[in-house]
């Protein structure tokens, strides 16, 4: 019992030292007052003023376009990829998947240096693009890592039976194989997303010429002090997260619920 209790005790303490700090910039962001040493009133006026800042805007731009578009571009490709790796022999199949699993365990620093790197050596102005080429390359890995599992539970005999009855390899991946691995899909287009919308070292590193996403633009911003805005824009980015991934984690669910 003693044991018990004191379990719960721990980690309800590990939780409050997790999320206390993000509670009170929550609270934070409607006070009144621009103080942060105490909380005079309720407000919406910084979320107001957050929506009518037109670098913040901008940056809320950049950062969902790169996100849809990086999340389209790297489900597409990490889909094909993951279909090509199940059907590899198995010898070929294992390097390809400790390859891929390089850039997930990569340090962050290390990718967007790499990428920065061979940005330049090809000549290529960091900007928009680069940024959307170096949010699809990390992006990928997880979308393939998301799709292989769908693809182990599919039965083998479903593609051939499609050939058999006169179907073409195409119409029988678009028809066959890629209903029967959409919620893997789903998952990892959710989890691209939001990797895309939540990072920060790899933009930085991989953009330029005004072109600023969300993380990057708090950043710059807290270097001149933190105003009640960035607890506003913060709460936002925090909320947009955390919806997704109670996404992720539903599909991720039902499939297990699938599974058995």
């Amino acid at each position: 019992m003693v044991s018990r209790v004191l379990k719960r005790v721990y980690a309800a303490l590990i939780y409050i030292f997790l999320y206390a700090p993000i509670l009170i910039l929550i609270i934070f962001s409607f006070n009144e007052s621009k103080s942060r040493g105490s909380f005079t009133g309720f407000t919406l006026k910084w979320y107001k003023q957050l929506f009518s800042d037109r670098q913040i805007m901008q940056a809320m731009y950049y950062t969902l376009t790169v996100a849809f578009i990086a999340s389209l571009v790297s489900t597409i490709l990490g889909t094909l990829a993951a279909i090509g790796i199940h059907n590899m022999k198995k010898t070929t199949k294992k390097i390809s998947l400790n390859i891929t699993y390089l850039p997930v365990l990569n340090p962050d620093i290390v990718t967007a240096i790499s990428l920065m790197v061979l940005f330049i050596a090809l000549k290529l102005k960091l900007g928009l693009l680069t940024m959307i080429i170096a949010h699809i390359t990390f992006c990928l890995p997880y979308v393939v890592l998301s799709v292989l599992p769908k693809l182990k539970q599919l039965n083998p005999n479903i593609y051939e039976a499609a050939l058999d009855l006169g179907a073409t390899p195409s119409y029988a991946l678009r028809k066959v194989i890629i209903p029967e691995i959409m919620p893997g899909i789903i998952s990892g287009a959710l989890l691209a997303f939001t990797l895309s919308v939540d990072d920060f070292v790899i933009s930085f590193f991989t953009t330029g010429n005004g072109v600023s996403n969300l993380s990057i633009t708090i950043y710059s911003m807290a270097r001149r002090g933190i105003k009640p805005e960035i607890n506003a824009l913060s709460t936002i980015l925090f909320l947009i997260v955390l919806v997704l991934l109670i996404l992720i984690n539903k599909t991720t669910n039902n499939e297990t619920k699938e599974m058995r």
